[in-house]
């Protein structure tokens, strides 16, 4: 109300809004057209957002202590300094925890907007968010680069006849350069499949594996080529061939192999 549109621009002309009960109809009209949305304050727990700060607290705390005791302990000049300056600066630390408490006292509550569940504009106060989503400058610059375009199409039997055979080629260029890629595509596969089918499955070769994959345009002609090799799966028959081979193979002596000579000496009471 205590704005322009609260009191008229002009000698004579009526205000745009004439009460405060307009103002209220207004606002909620705007808020049911989706400009801003009725909001809830909740309380922000500080301790929880300073948590993770107080553990390097701690830690830089600590290790300043132990400087500390380090100086003190190096001669006893410095201990009656260090005494005389500590009680100075304990006097200090007092007057600023003081200071730092009715700092606190005076801050306000931190809170956290979140979005009420009854959308509805009141008379009170409130919190109420603007939904403001600007538009990117490069959206409109692409954009009325796109009108220009199709403008520039629509007038092409007005074009010199040189511009039109210069895009005539670029099509023609485009064309070929789409057939070619088809024509890849066709290739790899017969590829893989012929030799997939000869090596019965061992031999997995790709030409060009990420052509048809979602990457850019360089990264879909590199790596030139994938190979895998892929050993047959051994059936449950074979592996329990194989076990048995291998005990049978465990058992049997190997010729080679000799017991070693057991001398055994008897020793006889009074003879050496």
């Amino acid at each position: 109300m205590a704005s322009t549109w609260g009191t008229s621009i002009k000698e004579g002309d009526e205000p745009f809004f004439t009460s405060r009960a307009h103002c209220i109809d207004f606002l909620d009209v705007m808020l049911h057209n989706k400009f801003f949305h009725r909001a809830k304050k909740v309380p922000i727990n500080e301790e929880l957002l300073k948590g993770k700060k107080k553990v390097a607290k701690d830690e830089k705390d600590k290790k300043l202590m132990k400087e500390d005791k380090d100086k003190k302990d190096s001669s006893k000049e410095k201990k009656k300094k260090d005494d005389g300056e500590s009680s100075h600066a304990e006097g200090k630390g007092q007057e600023l925890s003081e200071n730092e408490e009715e700092r606190q006292k005076k801050k306000k509550k931190k809170v956290r907007l979140e979005m009420h569940f009854d959308q509805f504009f009141a008379d009170n106060l409130d919190a109420y968010v603007w939904i403001y989503e600007p538009i990117p400058p490069h959206y409109w610059l692409f954009g009325a680069l796109v009108v220009m375009a199709g403008i520039g199409v629509c007038l092409f039997p007005l074009w010199p006849p040189s511009v039109r055979l210069i895009v005539y080629y670029l099509s023609i260029a485009a064309a070929g350069f789409l057939v070619f890629v088809v024509f890849l595509t066709v290739v790899r596969t017969i590829v893989f499949c012929f030799l997939w089918i000869v090596t019965l499955g061992r031999h997995h070769l790709w030409l060009f594996p990420n052509l048809t994959e979602d990457v850019g345009f360089l990264a879909s002609f590199w790596p030139l080529y994938k190979y895998e090799y892929k050993p047959p799966v051994e059936t449950g028959k074979k592996k329990k061939k194989k076990k048995e081979k291998l005990s049978d193979n465990e058992d049997e002596p190997e010729p080679d192999q000799k017991e070693p000579d057991v001398e055994v000496i008897e020793e006889v009471e009074g003879t050496r």
